[in-house]
């Protein structure tokens, strides 16, 4: 099977659609369709930040039930499933868009996607094992060794990162450069981090071009190991880019 596997969204609905065309999908119904049969899969962030994540959720959710697509979650999308379980958490750090967003809609609209995000959340593996192109996604990677297992620390590690405890004067995690010890043969495609230029270390490639801060949106074609991206619409934020 072929795969294009998409970096993190952050409700830039409007690139995401144009990503699918610049991949060669074709539409129909609202959805895309690629006449080689190939398979999108996200790696998790679809909301937050941006201008359109009500969008996104609906959209990755009949991609994944109607055609088959693969999602992964990442930390915000986590922080979204709290929230919709009624759960305290902190309106920031992106949050706050999805929940403005989410307030506006009719009750029965907000019922629908509440169900909607929660059901591709549960029913999404923390990380996807790819073995007919001998890959793993996971959000913000995945130690060589964790691969095909759970615990509470891959899951911290899954969605954060390799993260010391400390933190950084904006109040984000400082993280290692978990991939410069990966000697795995598998490919690791994470996002989580955005970076300038998709980067490659070992046999791993983080696709998060930061689109939500003005970069681009970034898919992974595997088998291929082709990059295609899109630029973003949005205003560029140069220091949300760590590399």
């Amino acid at each position: 099977m072929n795969y294009d596997i998409i970096g993190d969204v952050h409700g830039c609905f409007d690139e995401l659609k144009q990503l699918f065309s610049e991949l060669g999908y074709e539409w129909s119904e609202g959805l895309p369709h690629h006449p080689d049969g190939r398979t999108p899969v996200f790696v998790g962030d679809i909301t937050d930040r941006g201008p359109a994540s009500i969008a996104c959720i609906s959209f990755v959710y009949r991609l994944v039930t109607e055609k088959g697509a693969h999602y992964v979650p990442g930390n915000h999308c986590n922080k979204l499933y709290r929230f919709f379980l009624g759960n305290p958490v902190k309106e920031k750090h992106g949050l706050e868009t999805t929940a403005a967003e989410f307030r506006t809609l009719s009750k029965v609209e907000q019922k629908e996607v509440k169900q909607q995000f929660m059901h591709l959340y549960e029913q999404s593996p923390l990380h996807l094992i790819l073995k007919d192109v001998d890959a793993v996604v996971a959000h913000a990677g995945i130690r060589e060794e964790d691969i095909g297992h759970k615990s509470k620390s891959i899951e911290t590690f899954v969605l954060y990162g390799d993260i010391t405890g400390e933190k950084l004067p904006d109040g984000r995690p400082v993280r290692r450069d978990w991939a410069q010890h990966y000697t795995g043969d598998r490919w690791i495609v994470y996002g989580h981090t955005p970076v300038r230029e998709p980067r490659f270390v070992n046999k791993t490639v983080n696709i998060d071009t930061g689109c939500v801060f003005g970069g681009k949106l970034t898919a992974f074609r595997l088998p291929e190991e082709d990059i295609v991206s899109v630029p973003s619409s949005m205003p560029f934020v140069e220091e949300k880019f760590r590399y």
